[in-house]
């Protein structure tokens, strides 16, 4: 994943956007248990809530990193990943 600004700033972002990840992460291990435990479907669908949120925020923060990269050096962007600009706007579209 291509990330623009200083080491310090791509450092913060991917720390920030890991983050995000691992707690979804724990959030899934929380739901594998309470299914494997049996218990009530409350738990679980607050688990499972919790698990889409954390993904989403992570999603967010993952594409809004990719389109400030993409609008500041498009070409760039596009040969870093080895896509084409239209390839690129498609997958944009599709985690919107």
């Amino acid at each position: 994943m291509m990330i623009t600004g200083t080491p310090e700033e791509q450092a913060a972002t991917r720390k920030r956007i890991a983050n995000r990840l691992k707690r979804a992460h724990g959030q899934l291990a929380g739901v594998i248990a309470a299914v494997e435990s049996d218990a009530s479907c409350r738990d679980v669908v607050t688990q499972l809530a919790a698990v889409t949120s954390a993904l989403d925020r992570a999603g967010f923060a993952i594409v809004s990193t990719a389109m400030r990269d993409c609008v500041a050096d498009p070409e760039g962007a596009a040969n870093a990943e080895g896509l084409t600009t239209d390839e690129l706007e498609k997958l944009f579209l599709a985690l919107a």
